[in-house]
């Protein structure tokens, strides 16, 4: 089969590198469900708003191991581009070791500040117990999220597609089962969730250590473990560095965005925080297929970019672009339609199902905005113009989201703190396609072939 990197046809490399993501942040999504469903059966508001609660640290901590990650991948892309193998290798080891060792220091302070870390994500007198439950088994599998996180952008990056997404579904897989076991028949709560989410990521762990091996084992270096690869210039980390750390401060301020709206959501009650939680949940769906797509496509991008194919990576994002509004249509129609059947799966209770329906169809506005959104905030991560990602982020959770939190809760109370995210990402969507149209027209005035050299480099520098 064709290399996805020499697909000829756009729209067929696309697929083969969107839809494997796609269905792992599927995978990743119906886990995170499991969580709260299995959790739900308990009758007990309180344990599920704790989950919620949590739901940021997990994400914090996929952050930071994204900067290895997503910055390995965005270094690696168009480092193959450019057919710099020695470097690939690398730069993909470098990224391996630092995941892991990052993970055991999140994994050493987040057991030692338990409870203050329980307290400032908003738990109270109800939740306290069971968020603190929920966290100290999510610390104690932090290298595990660490690395199997980071893995699937670096598998993506070499090519290696179906790899990344038996790994995320064998992880996901694996926590679903354990959350019944855990939750349902050992009576575990909280804790069982956290512990079920850990082993799953500790089984992905352990897979795509195998798939480093047998492809070392096949020839393949570029994804070699072996201690001399260990050689990291100072170039390489800053790349990765350089690029990851913007990539990641922008899940940390989504979830610090979500601190805050839990905090004002926790105003309302545990009943709220519930409601809000189990329609949050819902709404990822057209999130997280969206989010895969723009990240399955990223290595492709960056790969165009470094091979100068600047017409190929143009219209890679006017395809992607299009399946993503599309996408994200077509959930919104559904969940306008069946907001309240979907929340009736998880809550009991006329009111509960209602709030939780109401907060869903509100929620759901937003999804044909994120097409543009993500694809655009990936594209700048392929181009190592990852600055750019991050005036995004900082855009949408600092300068938009949280003001919008705080005026519209004066306005119309909760509905109000619901009605800020469509709000905003109506605002940010524009925002997204002039700053994409700005650097389109941008290179396509300065790439050319007496050009190329200066726009071909892993840093991006010479086009910043």
């Amino acid at each position: 089969m064709t290399s996805v990197f020499e697909e000829k046809n756009i729209s067929r490399a696309i697929m083969r590198m969107g839809l494997p993501a796609m269905l792992g942040q599927l995978t990743t999504l119906i886990y995170n469900i499991a969580d709260t469903y299995f959790v739900s059966l308990t009758k007990e508001p309180a344990m599920v708003a704790a989950v919620t609660l949590c739901t940021p640290i997990l994400l914090i901590i996929m952050s930071i191991a994204s900067v290895f990650g997503m910055g390995g991948n965005s270094v690696i892309a168009r480092l193959l581009g450019e057919n710099k193998k020695t470097e690939v290798a690398k730069t993909l080891n470098f990224c391996v070791y630092a995941m892991i060792f990052a993970g055991l220091i999140i994994l050493a302070a987040g057991l030692i500040f338990l409870e203050p870390v329980a307290r400032i994500i908003g738990a109270d007198t109800e939740n306290f117990g069971y968020t603190c439950d929920y966290l100290k088994y999510i610390f104690a599998g932090a290298p595990f999220i660490m690395f199997s996180n980071g893995a699937v952008h670096l598998f993506r990056s070499v090519g290696l597609i179906k790899e990344s997404t038996i790994g995320l579904a064998l992880g996901n897989g694996i926590n679903v089962i354990f959350d019944f076991i855990f939750i349902v028949i050992f009576k575990w709560g909280t804790a069982g969730a956290a512990l079920a989410t850990s082993f799953g990521f500790f089984c992905a762990s352990i897979y795509y250590l195998y798939c480093m091996v047998r492809e070392e084992m096949k020839g393949n270096k570029l994804l070699s473990l072996a201690p001399h690869n260990f050689s990291p210039s100072r170039i390489i980390v800053s790349k990765v560095v350089g690029i990851g750390i913007p990539g990641a401060l922008i899940t940390v301020l989504l979830s610090v965005s979500n601190i805050v709206l839990n905090n004002f959501m926790a105003i309302y009650g545990s009943d709220a925080v519930a409601s809000y939680g189990i329609a949050y949940k819902i709404d990822m769906v057209p999130i997280m297929l969206s989010v895969g797509l723009s990240q399955g496509v990223a290595p492709l991008i960056g790969y165009y970019y470094g091979a100068g194919k600047i017409s190929q990576m143009f219209q890679s994002m006017k395809t992607s672009c299009f399946y993503g509004i599309a996408l994200g249509s077509l959930f919104t129609a559904i969940f306008l339609v069946y907001g309240n059947h979907l929340a009736a799966l998880f809550l009991n209770g006329d009111f509960l199902v209602s709030q939780a329906g109401f907060f869903i169809r509100v929620l759901c506005l937003s999804a044909p905005m994120l097409g543009i959104i993500n694809m655009v905030t990936s594209y700048f991560q392929a181009l190592g113009k990852a600055f750019h990602s991050l005036i995004i982020t900082i855009l949408r959770n600092a300068v938009l989201f949280i003001p919008a939190v705080i005026l519209l809760n004066s306005l119309w109370k909760l509905n109000g703190v619901i009605a800020a995210q469509p709000a905003v990402e109506t605002i940010l969507a524009a925002v997204c396609a002039i700053m994409y149209m700005r650097e389109s027209h941008f290179l396509k005035n300065t790439f050319s072939p007496a050009s190329h050299s200066a726009h071909n480099t892993p840093d991006g520098n010479a086009n910043q």
